[in-house]
Parts: structure tokens; sequence; C-alpha cells
């Protein structure tokens, strides 16, 4: 006798309470990963061009020009640290001047974040909804041999696939989760450390 196969939305749709979720959540941590995907891009290098663009009319004494330079560049969190330094500096010494700068610095760090907590909760919880699932499907196919009585192991066997499926999206949902979680954390620390590395470059410059 041929053993039918498994059909995968069959499957889905028999363990809904798990299945139906763990799809939810994968969507979100789609849109989030492409959301900050597109938000990333070329920050980095967009803030080297603009530190080089700004460094020389600060040379020459020229902030307004630096500041203007800033204010085109708004859309890049980089041109809004460097403006609120920039215009926010009366030749205060060093010190104050770097108080500053990491007021701004970690107030767009965060913005960098944003969603990302999003991509951590999916990460930590998806495990346990697929787990859920698995224990309600074998709870289920051990009332349904109850129910028949005989049969054994076979009688389960399909009903504990079914039910395994779930633990295995809930796996593979919570591992892309938590690749794209850190890497978006390690990314945004260099970026971090970028920023901090160029606005030193033009407090410098502000001081001299």
């Amino acid at each position: 006798m041929q053993q039918q196969g498994l059909d995968l939305i069959q499957i889905i749709h028999k363990g809904a309470i798990a299945t139906y979720p763990l799809i939810f959540l994968s969507v979100i941590s789609l849109a989030v990963v492409l959301e900050r995907l597109w938000s990333l891009r070329n920050i980095g290098s967009s803030a080297l061009r603009l530190t080089d663009s700004i460094l020389e009319p600060l040379s020459r004494g020229q902030r307004d020009l630096a500041v203007a330079i800033c204010k085109q560049n708004s859309q890049n969190p980089a041109a809004r640290i460097f403006l609120n330094v920039i215009a926010n500096h009366r030749a205060e010494s060093f010190e104050s001047a770097s108080a500053l700068a990491a007021e701004a610095m970690f107030e767009e760090t965060q913005g960098l974040k944003k969603h990302l907590w999003i991509l951590g909760t999916v990460a930590s919880s998806a495990p346990f909804i697929g787990l859920l699932g698995t224990v309600i499907g074998i709870i289920k196919s051990f009332e349904s041999m109850a129910i028949v009585g005989t049969g054994g192991f076979t009688v389960v066997a399909a009903g504990i696939s079914e039910a395994l499926v779930a633990t295995a999206l809930g796996l593979g949902v919570a591992i892309v989760a938590v690749m794209f979680y850190n890497y978006f954390l390690v990314r945004i620390s260099n970026l971090n450390g970028l920023f901090r590395i160029q606005t030193t470059k033009i407090l410098q410059k502000l001081i001299q």
C-alpha cells in the first residue's frame, strides 16, 4: 500500500494555532529587514563624503557654508549630527563640545535601531510558538489513539509529523530573525564608530 505524501498546505492549515502566527511573524520580520536595509544603505560612504565637504569650509572659517551643506544632506544621520554640533558650538572647550556631539550621536543611533525590537521579539518568541503547536499536535494525536484504542504509533505518526512542522517553522523564522537582528546591531555599531571619528575631526577643526 503506497503511503500518501504530506501536503504542506494541509499541514499548515491543521496546525493553524501555531503556523498562522508564525507565518504572520515571518512577514512582519521580512518587512522590517527590507525597511532597515533600505534605511541604512550608503550611510557610511555618505558620511565620509559629507565630512570632506564640511572640513574645507570650516578650515576657512565659513561656518554658514558648512551649516548649509549639512542642511542640504539632512536625510543622512551624520549630517544631522554635524549640524547640531556646528550650529550650537560657541567656542566651548573640546570636552563640552564632545558631550554635545555624544548627545546628538546617541539620538541618531537610537533612530537607526528603529523597529529592531520587532526582530528581537520574533527571534525569541517564534521557537516557543512552534513548540506550543507541536505539543498541542502531539496531544491531539494521542487523543486520537485513545479514541481508536488500537493501532499503536502508526495511528499517531501522521499527526506527530504535522505537529513537528510547527517546531521546524518556528525555528526557521527565529533563525532568520536573529541573524538579521545581530547583523543590524553590528552595522549600527560600526556606523556609530564612524560618526564618532568624523565628528571628532569636525570638533577639532571648530576648536582650532
